[in-house]
C-alpha cells in the first residue's frame, strides 16, 4: 500500500510505515510544503493502529539537509520578523510528533543529515546510518542557533561538552563518530540502509508495542526526574502493562515454551 504527495511519500511494508522526504533534487531541503506534508504524514502513521513501527528516510542521496535556504531568503526579504515563525509552526511539531509517537521510529539516514535533518534523526528512537552519510548541526555557519530540538537531543546523545563543540564550531561528524559516541548503533553500505532499517522496524513491529510506548515515555523523562519520581513512574507504567493482553499472553507463552504473539494492547 502506498500513499503520496509530491514531497513526502508514505509506503507500507506489513506493519511498518516508511515515510520518505521526497525532494531528492534539493537534497530533501525543507520548504513549507514539505514541512506541512511531513507533519501530516507523521500524524497519520502515528494514529494508525495498523502501523506498529515507522521508518523515516530521504529520497535519493541525502536524508535531509534542513531548511530550504532559497525559500528562507525570500521569507527574510519579505518580512524578517515573521521568517522564523516556521520554527513553532513546523519544526517543533515535527520533532514532537517523532519523539512522542507511541510506536518505535527508526531514522534510515541514507546520506547528508544536517541542521533540522539531524534534529529529526535524533528525535527518532534508533538510527541506521549509511557509511557515506555526513552529519552536522550547520546553524552557526549561517549565524543561527539550534532548532528542531538539537539543544536537548544532541546533548543527550553526545554529552554537553561535545555538543558545544559540534554547535559552536559547526564541525561535521562521520558515521563512525556517531557510533563511537553512542548516537547510532549501526552503519551500513549505502544500498543497505533502508533494508537494514526495515529489518529492525519489522522486529519491533512484531514486539510489545504498548510496552515500547511506555518505555519511550519513561526514557524521555530520564534526565528530568529524581530517582524517587522515576521509580514511581516505572511502577505506574508496570501496573498499566500488567493489565495488558500482551503481558498475559507472553507469560502464558513463556510457561509453555512458545514464542509470544504481541498485538499491542
Amino acid at each position: 500500500m502506498s500513499a503520496a504527495t509530491d514531497v513526502v511519500t508514505v509506503d507500507r511494508d506489513g506493519a511498518v510505515a516508511i515515510v520518505t522526504i521526497n525532494r531528492p533534487d534539493r537534497h530533501n531541503a525543507l520548504d513549507t510544503a514539505t514541512k506541512i506534508a511531513l507533519r501530516e504524514a507523521l500524524d497519520h502513521v502515528g494514529g494508525d493502529d495498523d502501523v506498529r513501527a515507522v521508518v523515516l528516510t530521504g529520497a535519493g542521496a541525502s536524508f535531509c539537509v534542513g531548511q530550504d535556504l532559497g525559500e528562507h531568503a525570500a521569507a527574510l526579504e519579505a518580512d524578517a520578523s515573521t521568517a522564523f515563525d516556521t520554527v513553532d509552526e513546523h519544526y517543533s511539531p515535527i520533532v514532537m510528533a517523532l519523539a512522542t509517537m507511541p510506536k518505535p521510529v527508526i531514522a534510515a539516514v541514507n546520506g547528508a543529515c544536517v541542521g533540522a535533518g539531524l534534529g529529526f534523526a535524533l528525535a527518532c528512537d534508533l538510527r541506521v546510518l549509511s557509511s557515506a552519510a555526513t552529519l552536522g548541526t550547520a546553524f552557526s555557519a549561517i549565524g543561527l542557533t539550534c532548532d528542531s530540538g538539537l539543544s536537548s537531543t544532541l546533548v543527550r546523545a553526545v554529552g554537553e561538552s561535545r555538543a558545544r563543540e559540534l554547535v559552536l564550531l559547526g564541525r561535521p561528524f562521520s558515521p563512525e563518530d556517531a557510533v563511537r559516541w553512542g548516537v547510532a548503533g549501526q552503519v551500513c553500505d549505502p544500498d543497505e540502509v533502508l533494508s537494514s532499517a526495515l529489518a529492525t522496524a519489522g522486529r519491533l513491529a512484531a514486539g510489545p508495542t504498548a510496552a515500547f510506548a511506555e518505555s519511550k515515555q519513561l526514557l524521555a523523562r530520564a534526565g528530568d526526574l529524581p530517582l524517587a519520581e522515576a521509580l514511581a513512574a516505572e511502577s505506574r507504567a508496570q501496573a498499566r502493562l500488567g493489565l495488558s493482553a500482551d503481558h498475559a499472553a507472553a507469560v502464558r507463552s513463556f510457561l509453555v515454551k512458545e514464542k509470544p504473539r504481541f498485538v499491542g494492547r
